[in-house]
């Protein structure tokens, strides 16, 4: 029973030893607040998207009109200061609903390439748009203007900066009402919204020479482009001194 009595009054000096130790961290003070930056990036490149399309009863002769055709248009492309890479190759059975026999008829096999194509400069793209206007099976989509990973680099570490010091002025002047002040950052995330305007094609059965007659500013140099958007937003945690 005596040796009952003492192990327990160990167990509750060693509780009592812990609770003290543990006590200033307990007691330590931290503030978690937000911190934005609103910032624009120069879009420096344009961009657009050339679509081959074939159809033939034949699945394998409607793949190998479509690749001729790519392997051609690549090869001029390749001439050019341009970066380009393909974002569809698919083919794929096309039928259309007869009304007089009430039923679906297979017009053939389609074969889609979609090859984006960009550019440092708006007169690389109308060169491009020139040079397959009124192609047969040639068609574009998605003509842009955007800012390259390049350029948005340096510009969203410098916005992500800004951020954290609006979030250290914002625990300041928190901490102030309590005659204290932010010290250490403990911990923080962010999170970053790309506002990048794309100004689509209406769709890419239009062919590159209709495309050209709607971008008529482009050789009058009548485009201009508004920035790119960007906002980052912080969550911080500082100490308290």
């Amino acid at each position: 029973m005596q040796k009952t009595i003492l192990t327990a009054a160990a167990i509750i000096a060693a509780a009592a030893v812990i609770a003290w130790v543990g006590g200033p961290a307990r007691d330590s003070r931290t503030i978690a607040v937000t911190g934005e930056c609103l910032t624009t990036a120069p879009k420096d490149r344009t961009a657009i998207t050339l679509r081959v399309t074939t159809l033939d009863k034949n699945a394998a002769q409607s793949m190998k009109l479509a690749s001729a055709q790519v392997a051609a248009m690549t090869a001029y492309l390749k001439t050019l200061d341009v970066e380009m890479q393909t974002t569809q190759f698919d083919s794929y059975e096309k039928t259309e609903w007869d009304r007089d026999a009430q039923k679906s008829v297979k017009l053939g096999i389609e074969t889609t390439i979609a090859i984006e194509v960009s550019a440092d400069n708006i007169e690389t793209i109308e060169k491009i748009l020139t040079k397959f206007a009124g192609m047969q099976n040639i068609y574009t989509e998605n003509l842009r203007m955007f800012t390259s990973t390049e350029t948005m680099k340096p510009i969203l570490e410098k916005c992500l900066g800004t951020a954290v010091e609006n979030a250290r002025v914002r625990a300041n002047a928190l901490a102030a009402g309590d005659n204290r002040r932010a010290g250490k950052m403990i911990a923080v995330e962010y999170g970053a919204a790309v506002n990048n305007v794309v100004r689509p094609t209406s769709n890419y059965l239009r062919s590159a020479k209709m495309a050209v007659a709607e971008e008529a500013a482009f050789s009058a140099g009548g485009i201009v482009a508004k920035d790119t958007e960007l906002s980052v937003s912080v969550s911080a945690v500082f100490e308290i001194k």
